[in-house]
């Protein structure tokens, strides 16, 4: 598959005035927030918060006394996180009108410059950093490899190459929990690792499943996700072969409690039967739907869970 980009920008201009018609006008603060992809953020902090806080509670350490570094550290995790989803974005601004949730991105539309997006997310890289220098040299160096596995091991390489993107912009999604751990304490814990596994295996589920239901748009923008490269029954075997992956996690996570892990197991338990469903349903895109929510819900529900069983 060709990873040509259409760099001409005067092209690129032609396609966007073209794709005006029938897209709703956005204001500047919509755009913005299409631009770092503020969802992407959100999840993220919530990731890296809550690896900061369980840092912070094993380690002995008051979180009171120590709001300058949960500043630094949710600043500069946002800053480098909004900045390589700036860079993805003027990336794929020739692909991104192929596909309706994309569409009307600034960088398709034309209201934004090329360069000036570039330019703003390689500087939101550069302040999360020096953020991020105000914790601890191990979360700054976790960071930039974050930075350096999503603009590069996915956006610039694997995105439209392979098939095995999605595990592979999978470690970028996993960073954040490090990030915040080791604000904290530089000395990772298996705790640590533990949120960054459980992180990574439930990215490939929850993306697989919206590929499924994005199956035409990826098609057509070229981009070789597992749908469309194996087809739809290839895909449900490995949802639930990664669902599976997450049974075990929150045995590596039992300081929280029992209550907690009883929690995390039936979550598992509850997301490995709906995947199962999925062998029976024969409408296969509104299965890809449930799984899609019940994996939104999940990351919430876990990551929140974490932080208050701490407080009980």
């Amino acid at each position: 598959m060709s990873n040509t980009k259409a760099f001409g920008d005067t092209a690129i201009e032609n396609d966007a005035s073209s794709l005006q018609t029938g897209i709703e006008k956005t204001s500047a603060w919509k755009d913005f927030l299409a631009l770092i992809k503020i969802g992407i953020v959100n999840s993220n902090l919530i990731t890296a918060f809550t690896g900061l806080w369980l840092a912070l509670h094993f380690t002995g350490q008051s979180f009171l006394h120590n709001l300058d570094i949960v500043f630094f550290t949710l600043a500069g995790s946002a800053l480098i996180i909004a900045g390589s989803c700036v860079i993805n974005n003027w990336f794929d601004r020739d692909i991104d009108h192929l596909m309706d949730r994309t569409k009307a991105r600034p960088t398709v539309t034309g209201k934004l410059a090329p360069a000036k997006v570039l330019t703003f997310g390689i500087i939101l890289i550069g302040m999360g950093t020096l953020s991020l220098l105000f914790t601890t040299l191990t979360a700054t160096v976790i960071g930039l490899l974050g930075v350096f596995s999503y603009v590069f091991l996915y956006t610039l390489w694997s995105k439209r190459q392979l098939v095995s993107n999605t595990i592979i912009g999978s470690i970028s999604g996993a960073v954040p929990p490090l990030i915040g751990w080791a604000a904290v304490d530089g000395n990772l814990d298996k705790m640590a690792w533990a949120l960054f596994v459980l992180m990574f295996a439930w990215q490939p589920p929850h993306f697989y499943a919206l590929a499924m239901r994005r199956v035409k748009e990826y098609k057509a923008a070229g981009i070789p996700m597992l749908p469309v490269v194996k087809g739809f029954k290839t895909t449900k075997r490995h949802i639930v072969l990664w669902v599976a992956v997450l049974l075990p996690i929150p045995f590596f996570l039992k300081s929280l409690g029992i209550p907690f892990l009883i929690l995390a197991t039936v979550l598992n338990l509850g997301w490995l039967a709906l995947g199962i469903y999925g062998y029976r349903i024969k409408d296969d895109i509104k299965w890809a739907k449930l799984m899609f929510v019940y994996s939104l819900q999940y990351l919430t529900i876990i990551f929140v869970a974490m932080v208050i069983v701490t407080l009980i």
